[in-house]
C-alpha cells in the first residue's frame, strides 16, 4: 500500500485526519493520556488542555510530518506545552531528535515574541513522537546524545540533551490501543494503512464507528474514515464496493449507501480541484509568456538571468504583480525587487 494524492484530491490524507481528529479536546486529551507514562501525567491537568493552532513544519516537510501544539497546566501552577510530531514516514528516521529540537525552539521564539512584556522564563516543551512505521522504532534511541560520538560523559555541560515519549503503533496489539473511539478508529487505520491486512481489520475497525455513528458527529466522523480509506488505498487493493459491504454488515445497510454517496460527492471534489488547478496551471502559463514578451522588450541584455527568476514563482499574485511592474516601471531594480 502506498501513500498517494487520490481521486479524492487529498494530497497528505495523513496529515488531514490526524489534525481533523486530534484538534477536538476529548481526542487530544485521549492521545495524550495514552501515550504519555504516568509519572508525567500526574504533574499535568489535562482539563487545561487549550488546542494551539500553530504548525511549525516546513512546506517541504509537510508530507513526512504533521504537528499538533498544546498548551496544559502543570499542577505547581505554570504552563507548558505537550508537541505532538507525527511521523508519516514508513522507515525509522535516524535524525528525528533534529526536528524535534528544531520545532521546540521555534516554539520558544514563538513564546518570547508573544510574551515580550513578561520576565518569566521559558515553558517547559514536552515532545511526543508517533510513529507507524513498517518496522519498530529502536527504543535506546529516544535521547539526542545517542546520535553522538566522541567523549560525550566528560563533555556532558557542553551538550544539548533531550528525550521524547515515543507512541509506536507498531508494538501495540489492536487490544492494546486504547483511547475515544475516534482516537481508537484512527490509529487502527494508521496501523494498517500500509498494510494488506487492513481489508480484514475493517470489521473491527467499522464496529468501532457504528457506536459513533449514533452520536451527533456520527456521519462527520464517516466521512473523516472514508475521506482517509479512499486516499491511501488503492481501488485494485480495497474497492469501494468492498468498503460498503464491510459497512453493511459492521454498521448498517443505510450506511453502506451512504457510503457509496459520499464517495461519489469526493470523486467530483477531486474533479474539481482537479479542474481548477488545471485553469490555474494555465494561467500561470501564460503569465509567464507575457512577462517573458515584456522583459525582452525591456530589459533584453537580463532575460536569460530574469527568467530564471520568473520560472521559480508558481504564485498567480506575484506573476501578476511582476506583470503589471513590467507595464508600469521603467527601474530595474523595482522588478527584480519582485522577483527575488
Amino acid at each position: 500500500m502506498t501513500d498517494k494524492e487520490s481521486t479524492t484530491g487529498v494530497k497528505n490524507p495523513h496529515d488531514k485526519v490526524f489534525r481533523e481528529t486530534y484538534s477536538n479536546f476529548d481526542n487530544a486529551c485521549s492521545l495524550i493520556s495514552n501515550a504519555m507514562p504516568q509519572r508525567v501525567l500526574k504533574l499535568m491537568d489535562l482539563s487545561t488542555l487549550e488546542i494551539c493552532k500553530d504548525s511549525f513544519i516546513e512546506e517541504d516537510l509537510s508530507d513526512y510530518y504533521s504537528d499538533m501544539l498544546y498548551q496544559v497546566k502543570f499542577r505547581d501552577g505554570s504552563t507548558g506545552s505537550v508537541y505532538v510530531l507525527f511521523e508519516h514516514k514508513s522507515y525509522y528516521d535516524k535524525y528525528v531528535h533534529l526536528q524535534l529540537l528544531e520545532y521546540m525552539i521555534k516554539i520558544w521564539r514563538l513564546h518570547i515574541k508573544q510574551n515580550k512584556e513578561e520576565s518569566s522564563g521559558l515553558p517547559i516543551v514536552i515532545p511526543l513522537l508517533i510513529c507507524h512505521g513498517r518496522r519498530e522504532w529502536p527504543e535506546d534511541t529516544v535521547r539526542f546524545t545517542s546520535l553522538l560520538t566522541g567523549p560525550v560523559g566528560e563533555l556532558t555541560g557542553y551538550i544539548p540533551d533531550f528525550g521524547f515519549e515515543l507512541y509506536d503503533l507498531f508494538r501495540f496489539s489492536d487490544d492494546q490501543i486504547k483511547g475515544t473511539l475516534m482516537d481508537r478508529v484512527v490509529k487502527l487505520l494508521f496501523k494498517y494503512s500500509r498494510n494488506p491486512e487492513l481489508r480484514h481489520k475493517l470489521p473491527e475497525i467499522f464496529a468501532l464507528l457504528k457506536t459513533l455513528m449514533e452520536k451527533e458527529t456520527g456521519l462527520q466522523c464517516l466521512e473523516t474514515v472514508l475521506r482517509y480509506l479512499t486516499s491511501v488505498v488503492s481501488e485494485d487493493e480495497l474497492s469501494l464496493e468492498q468498503i460498503k459491504e464491510i459497512a453493511d454488515q459492521a454498521i448498517s445497510k443505510e450506511t453502506g449507501e451512504y457510503i457509496m454517496t459520499l464517495a461519489e460527492k469526493l470523486r467530483n471534489e477531486g474533479e474539481i480541484r482537479g479542474e481548477i488547478k488545471g485553469k490555474i496551471k494555465g494561467e500561470i502559463k501564460g503569465l509567464k509568456g507575457g512577462i517573458e514578451t515584456a522583459i525582452i522588450i525591456k530589459f533584453p541584455e537580463d532575460m536569460d538571468m530574469m527568467m530564471a527568476l520568473v520560472h521559480k514563482i508558481e504564485s498567480l499574485d506575484t506573476l501578476n504583480k511582476v506583470n503589471e511592474a513590467l507595464k508600469t516601471k521603467q527601474d530595474k531594480a523595482e522588478v527584480l525587487a519582485l522577483l527575488k
